[in-house]
């Protein structure tokens, strides 16, 4: 399925509706798909899954002789599973800097990037069945290192940010309704649905209603009739890992891998690993090989397995017990949010028909090398700091240079300057201040060793300057004071008013 319009010409179209007067510079960097098996690491077997990383940076320019500066970043993971024609988008991290001179567009961008996965014209996989799915957890800064200590970025606070989740995926599920069957779900751990429901519309008092919004069910979508989970399942499976998706520096993936590593007797007493066998003296003799073979035999039962409790643990036990955690429960109030979309009325039959047959390894114009993009992240997290606007301006430069330069094929010149600017950091930042260029972060604990991968049969596409102008890079200039937008009426057009003024009667001359 190729989309009708890029994704970074479907941003710059959504950055031109912003008021304001103003430029907006995009850097869009989506990789090219690659094969992966962290998505459901517990499932026997592994599905085969595909994997893609989307950086989006967007600076802005208050007029032509300004300098630039971010305003937003946006990290997302796009996991392609061919078997059940199913994509799952995970909204990693959203960050901005708040050193914009206007409205911030991080909300046009969520939901100019969302709406492009959930809408099955725009949609660049081919997948029937899309899942959006994000943590939301209050901090901050995320993307842009010592960004919380400018005074005029003002963090949503918890209960605000889940709140602002649920009203922008309002939003993308009802700009996709006429087009797919969109359900969503959604769970503040430790808060009953009466109490999540007060909670979040305190939080959005100020915020104007929606127009035909998206009915929400409290809970979760795994194991729901209707709803076709994205890893391939046999009937009445019972493996929790068949059910629950892995991501990177989730709470619910901790405790997945707590659970699949529990090692319990039938007394639930805690049971030490085997012992190894020792060798044997004669390793060429037949009772020597008969014994390697049978434990290998063993070895590849125990493999087909699910892994400690996970058939044990329903999937509604899990999120029975995910409100006692204690990253759920630590004071601040977060939140797991899902949209489902599914086909609205074409049957199964006319959708492999209409497959196409480009393999899911092979990559679409414009996308680019995962390591780019691991080069661009790690010089933002680490190079770069927007604790004041002077850093912001020179960060800013840093990283769009460095993207430009690794289309160029200069990778040393911008991790030169990469350098230039940490040392600089460091030189300003006075003793003891605790100033971080790296935002803080709860490492995934207990990582299951996954099995080698087999090479991609396509080679990573090697970026260019043409592939920086044409899909890369973007620009979209915005000419809408304020005062008119305000002026404006926020609903259907007002009615014309006659105002009747009063005839002044004249005076008798005679």
């Amino acid at each position: 399925m190729s989309a009708s319009i890029s994704l970074r010409d479907r941003l710059l179209a959504a950055l031109s509706t912003l008021p304001g007067v103003r430029e907006f510079h995009v850097h869009v960097l989506v990789s090219a798909p690659r094969k992966n098996s962290s998505l459901y690491p517990y499932a026997r077997p592994r599905p085969k899954a595909y994997l893609q990383d989307i950086l989006i940076l967007c600076s802005e320019q208050e007029n032509p002789d300004a300098p630039r500066i971010l305003v937003t970043a946006i990290a997302v993971n796009v996991y392609h599973i061919p078997a059940t024609s199913s994509a799952v988008v995970y909204v990693s991290k959203v960050d901005s800097t708040g050193q914009g001179t206007g409205k911030a567009p991080t909300t046009t961008l969520v939901r100019a990037l969302l709406s492009y996965y959930a809408d099955p014209v725009s949609r660049p996989v081919e997948a029937d069945h899309v899942w959006i799915q994000l943590f939301a957890r209050a901090q901050g800064q995320y993307l842009f290192p010592n960004s919380a200590d400018f005074s005029g970025k003002q963090p949503l606070t918890d209960a605000k940010l889940c709140s602002w989740w649920k009203r922008v995926l309002t939003q993308v599920a009802g700009e996709a309704a006429d087009k797919t069957h969109a359900r969503a779900f959604y769970i503040l751990p430790g808060y009953s649905q009466p109490e999540a429901e007060d909670l979040l519309r305190i939080a959005s008092a100020s915020a104007a209603p929606l127009l035909n919004e998206t009915p929400w069910t409290y809970g979760h979508p795994f194991s729901q009739q209707g709803i076709r989970s994205p890893c391939p399942q046999e009937e009445n499976d019972s493996n929790l890992g068949t059910y629950i998706p892995w991501f990177d520096d989730d709470p619910k993936s901790r405790f997945l891998d707590e659970i699949a590593f529990i090692v319990a007797t039938t007394e639930g007493i805690i049971a030490s690993p085997a012992k190894k066998r020792p060798k044997l003296c004669s390793e060429g003799s037949s009772a020597s090989r008969k014994q390697s073979d049978a434990d290998k035999s063993t070895r590849s039962a125990k493999e087909e397995r699910p892994m400690g409790e996970l058939t044990k643990v329903s999937p509604d036990e899990f999120w029975e017990r995910m409100s006692f955690r204690q990253e759920c429960v630590a004071g601040a109030v977060t939140g797991f949010f899902t949209l489902v979309f599914s086909p609205a009325s074409t049957t199964e039959s006319d959708r492999k028909q209409a497959r196409s047959s480009v393999s899911p390894l092979a990559p679409a114009p414009g996308q680019v090398g995962s390591q780019l993009v691991k080069r661009v992240m790690t010089s933002l997290l680490t190079g770069v700091e927007f604790s004041t606007r002077e850093k912001a301006i020179r960060s800013t430069e840093t990283v769009e240079s460095a993207i430009k330069g690794l289309c160029e094929g200069m990778g040393s010149a911008p991790a030169a300057a990469a350098a230039a600017v940490v040392k600089d950091s460091e030189r300003e930042a006075s003793p003891g201040s605790g100033s971080l260029l790296v935002p803080p972060s709860t490492p995934p604990r207990n990582k299951v060793a996954l099995p080698e991968i087999s090479p991609n049969a396509f080679p990573d596409p090697v970026a260019s300057l043409d592939t920086y102008h044409s899909y890369i890079y973007g620009s979209v200039a915005v000419s809408k004071p304020v005062a008119d937008e305000v002026a404006r009426p926020a609903g259907p057009a007002a009615a014309a008013v006659t105002v009747l003024t009063a005839r002044r009667k004249k005076k008798r001359t005679d």
